[in-house]
């Protein structure tokens, strides 16, 4: 792979599932954004949130996300809220291909746990449509392609390396 390949998109939305198929079918590593934040941090994301709140969080994912942009070339699955910050934004399209993983909003509140979701507390499925409405521009203006991942996930992950975006990396 030439450059990085970012997987941005809602929580629920497939990234994590996307970047283990795509790594499995091209044998490129792939890194989970949230996953090296608790290891940078030897904290649960609940427990960062619970101890600076998302402030506290978002600092934590943009020095996980620099140094994953200084490793060679991955498959980085990002949280869902990387966009919420214009330098996450920049660092990635800088450094990579940006995906949005679109979904039907319907389905991803239909397939995301609130309790390990810090920041859906309360009802979660105005949580998920308010986060949305928020965050969709800025997944659109963050992205160099937007990619609907309503496929099961190695059907999904093919075609999406099929793109001749995506084929440029390889």
């Amino acid at each position: 792979m030439r450059k990085h390949l970012f997987l941005i998109g809602m929580m629920g939305c497939g990234k994590s599932t996307m970047a283990a198929a795509l790594a499995q079918l091209t044998g490129t590593p792939c890194l989970d954004l949230d996953e090296a934040i608790v290891r940078r941090e030897g904290r649960s994301i609940p427990e960062i949130f619970a101890g600076g709140g998302d402030d506290a969080f978002r600092i934590c994912e943009t020095a996980a996300l620099r140094a994953a942009c200084a490793m060679p070339p991955r498959i980085i699955a990002t949280g869902g809220g990387i966009i919420t910050r214009p330098e996450n934004i920049a660092l990635m399209r800088e450094t990579g291909l940006v995906v949005w993983l679109c979904r039907p909003l319907e389905s991803i509140i239909a397939g995301v746990r609130q309790d390990t979701r810090p920041n859906l507390a309360g009802d979660k499925e105005e949580r998920m449509r308010t986060l949305y409405a928020r965050r969709e521009a800025l997944y659109r203006g963050a992205a160099h392609l937007l990619y609907d991942n309503s496929l099961p996930p190695q059907q999904a992950a093919k075609a999406l390396l099929a793109l001749p975006d995506v084929q440029a990396l390889l």
